[in-house]
């Protein structure tokens, strides 16, 4: 009796009296709302990319989805869908009448609805406008709707919509996405078998997912490619290659996210843009990020973090046995080197494109971004911008400068209290040259230079900076400032970049379909003449030469920079450039503990930096080696050793009278 009634009311309703009830519900029934359709919105996947156009991420929210416009279907495409899913798309109304009756009686054989006879308009309202429940009230509803769509869309409308829609298995929707994901290919570029393959997958993504059942989906590709060949839409020999062909497929992970820490920087500066829907948006984010330098920046800076580590392990053991030997030592020996980590920043000195950005040793243990938002004091890193002031004042390197010991009283909260700064080394030099206080980071001659300068006629020249909640005392003279390392980068580029300050950019630019929305701008700040800028280059290489720096030396590439450690080791840093790149690397605890007594910039940071650049030349062996010295700079033999000079830094005239017939001007 019941299968009686299910083959009944099969009947009735779905051949003899399902036109009327159309016509019926279409003119009198419910409002059948098929917006969503007509003014297709999905929620689509942005995606980021490199400056060498290498995908890093996609970033999307509930439905990893491209669009494909209909025009950049291949046509192929279209017909393998039509052979396996819809022969007479184009002839019928949405509704395909013998299909139905073909239906029909398969439920009668079954007892049941168990076939359906859905054209591709009818998947297409099922997989946006209703559920998947096998009722026939739903099924008179689909039949509703789709009428109802194809009156109001064109065919190519429709296709276009359902091949963005419909699901294609391993977490992609649409077929540009199932294209790029499977195969790693634009639709243009995909072979008949991977367009067979694709559009054979809709009907059981699961049962044919070519990277879970790879045989499988090859069978139901063939069989695609068979009903083609016997509609006569392809000849024997298209029908013969492709069924030998045996496609290369991809098991990515949907974000393919190679570039976390870059990802999270865009996302954090969305708001900045003008975008509200960054991860549903659709959007083609174009960054500055070098993916190759990225990847040298991450290893360099984990190589180091783990000499560092290894280091403070064998420095532990030795004070261990030293304690063991004499108790009444005081030795630091609770130290955590688990609470270690770093950051490294590096960018085109010119234009400001930030090249790579590494937050942190290892993004899956810590995804804060040290580079960008760990804010610390530089130390003696930001001792070059005291001298650069200096320099264009009129100082030179062969400027002489005091070197001894002062003691600085000064009130807080009402009580008098005393500073008295010492040099790293615990010792004094007199007098000493600019040059050598800077290569030797001596603090003690840097506090003498701010003196000599004036305090209040120093912080008016750090205008120009650009460098914001400068301390009004001597203390900015150690950099007790806070910065973070892509701050300290910029702030850099007044020296790299010949006197001219670039702002960093992380993104190049913007683009919504046909449409970009944001496009970088570069925005520059005159700092100092370019003479100047040189002379504080050829200081700053000499500390890399025979300074504190030794350890960021490179082979073949002259190399600028400065090391920064703050008080009790707590920070270390390597701030420093190429003729073309600058880099920026940071390492220390982060709960602001001390880092072991004996880590310092020079032997935490710089290794990184030097590693970094290794690869750099590995990578990029045709970039610029050396500094150009510009016009104006004049090289003068002091004492058996080349200084240099400008109009504004003009030589000493003693030692350039004595040394006179050894000036080369240039």
């Amino acid at each position: 009796m019941k299968i009686f009634k299910n083959v009944f009311f099969t009947l009735l309703l779905m051949g003899f009296l399902t036109p009327f009830l159309v016509l019926g519900y279409f003119l009198v029934g419910e409002d059948y709302d098929i917006s969503s359709l007509k003014e297709y919105k999905p929620s689509l996947t942005t995606r980021f990319y490199d400056k060498n156009g290498e995908k890093i991420a996609n970033i999307f929210e509930g439905e990893h989805r491209y669009y494909a416009e209909f025009n950049e279907i291949p046509p192929r495409a279209i017909e393998a869908l039509l052979a396996i899913e819809d022969t007479t798309f184009f002839e019928h109304p949405g509704i395909n009448v013998d299909a139905i009756f073909r239906a029909i009686i398969k439920d009668i054989k079954a007892g049941g609805l168990v076939e359906g006879a859905s054209t591709i308009t009818q998947q297409l309202v099922k997989n946006r406008l209703l559920s998947r429940e096998k009722k026939i009230s739903r099924k008179i509803k689909e039949l509703i709707y789709a009428l109802k769509v194809e009156m109001a869309l064109t065919k190519e409308e429709i296709l276009e919509r359902y091949l963005n829609e419909i699901y294609f298995g391993h977490g992609y929707y649409g077929i540009k996405t199932a294209a790029d994901g499977y195969f790693h290919k634009k639709l243009g570029d995909l072979t008949l078998k991977e367009m067979a393959l694709l559009v054979g997958l809709p009907k059981a993504p699961s049962t044919y997912a070519p990277t879970k059942n790879y045989e499988i989906s090859m069978g139901r590709a063939n069989r695609v490619i068979a009903r083609m060949y016997a509609l006569g839409w392809i000849d024997e020999d298209t029908y013969n290659d492709a069924l030998l062909e045996s496609p290369q497929v991809f098991d990515d992970t949907l974000t393919q996210n190679s570039a976390p820490f870059i990802v999270d920087e865009v996302l954090r500066r969305a708001a900045e843009f003008g975008i509200e829907d960054i991860k549903s948006g659709g959007y083609e984010i174009y960054t500055t990020i070098d993916m190759r330098l990225q990847a040298a920046a991450r290893d360099s800076l984990k190589k180091a973090y783990d000499m560092s580590v290894k280091r403070i392990e064998s420095y532990i053991e030795n004070d261990k046995r030293r304690v063991a030997s004499n108790p009444d030592l005081e030795v630091q020996l609770d130290i955590n080197t688990s609470i270690l980590n770093g950051a490294l920043v590096s960018l085109d000195s010119k234009t400001g494109d930030i090249l790579a950005l590494v937050g942190s040793v290892d993004y899956q243990k810590s995804s804060y971004n040290r580079a960008t938002q760990g804010r610390r004091q530089p130390g003696s890193a930001f001792k070059p911008f005291v001298y650069q002031v200096a320099i264009d004042l009129g100082y030179s390197g062969a400027t002489e400068l005091i070197d001894i010991s002062r003691t600085y009283t000064y009130e807080k909260n009402g009580e008098e209290l005393k500073w008295q700064p010492k040099n790293y080394e615990k010792n004094y030099r007199g007098l000493l040259t600019l040059r050598e206080a800077l290569v030797h980071s001596r603090n003690l001659a840097t506090i003498n230079l701010v003196n000599d300068i004036g305090l209040s006629a120093l912080l008016k020249e750090f205008r120009k900076f650009g460098i914001a909640n400068l301390p009004p005392d001597l203390s900015i003279a150690l950099g007790s400032i806070t910065l973070s390392p892509l701050e300290l980068a910029k702030y850099y580029t007044s020296f790299a970049n010949g006197g001219i300050q670039v702002e960093p950019h992380l993104i190049r630019y913007i683009d919504k379909g046909t449409t970009t929305i944001y496009e970088k701008a570069e925005r520059t700040r005159f700092i100092t003449e370019e003479t100047q800028a040189y002379i504080m280059t050829t200081i700053l290489q000499d500390v890399i030469k025979k300074g504190t720096g030794r350890r960021a030396n490179v082979k073949g590439i002259e190399l600028a920079g400065k090391t920064g450690t703050t008080n009790n080791n707590i920070d270390g840093w390597f701030a420093g450039y190429s003729p073309t790149i600058e880099t920026v690397v940071w390492f220390g605890n982060d709960d602001n503990t001390p880092m072991h007594r004996r880590e310092t910039g020079g032997k935490i940071a710089a290794p990184a930096f030097a590693m970094f650049y290794e690869e750099l030349l590995g990578l990029y062996p045709q970039i610029q080696r050396k500094f150009e010295k510009p016009d104006g700079v004049m090289e003068v033999n002091i004492n058996g050793n080349p200084e240099f000079f400008s109009d504004i830094s003009k030589p000493p005239r003693v030692e350039a009278e004595v040394n006179s017939q050894e000036m080369l001007l240039f």
